[in-house]
């Protein structure tokens, strides 16, 4: 009889209070960062925190659509996020403000955020190099 091995622990894929960001100091303290990626109908702005996970902020303005087309982008970037919240190599706040485009599917979305990530940690990691060296 052969011992069976146990399944890998998968992560959770929840998306708590605390993986929100709030509040217009924590929105303001992101957008004076300047670290700003552009990918399709997306833009991300970035800052390292000093916690060891992300948190998302949503910006989703009229021009968008109407309620339920704003609604409808912002449950499937929250919904895109929950799947890839385990990717993002250290804490980051991040905002995505969203411009005006027909919803994608939330495939699209995860393929956006994961294009994200590594552009968004290569430009912080050369910033923060950039400031380190004399």
């Amino acid at each position: 009889m052969s011992d069976p091995t146990p399944p890998s622990p998968r992560p959770r894929l929840t998306l708590p209070a605390a993986l929100k960001l709030s509040g217009k100091l924590a929105y303001a303290a992101v957008y004076d960062h300047k670290l700003k990626k552009l990918l399709g109908p997306l833009i991300f702005h970035a800052r390292p925190n000093d916690l060891s996970h992300p948190r998302l902020g949503l910006a989703v303005s009229t021009r968008v659509g109407n309620a339920i087309v704003r609604n409808r982008v912002k449950r499937l970037l929250r919904e895109a996020f929950r799947h890839t919240q385990h990717d993002w190599p250290a804490g980051y706040d991040l905002i995505v403000v969203v411009r005006p485009h027909a919803p994608l599917t939330l495939a699209e979305y995860q393929d956006i955020l994961a294009r994200a990530i590594p552009a968004i940690h290569a430009e912080s990691s050369r910033r923060q190099r950039r400031t380190a060296s004399p």
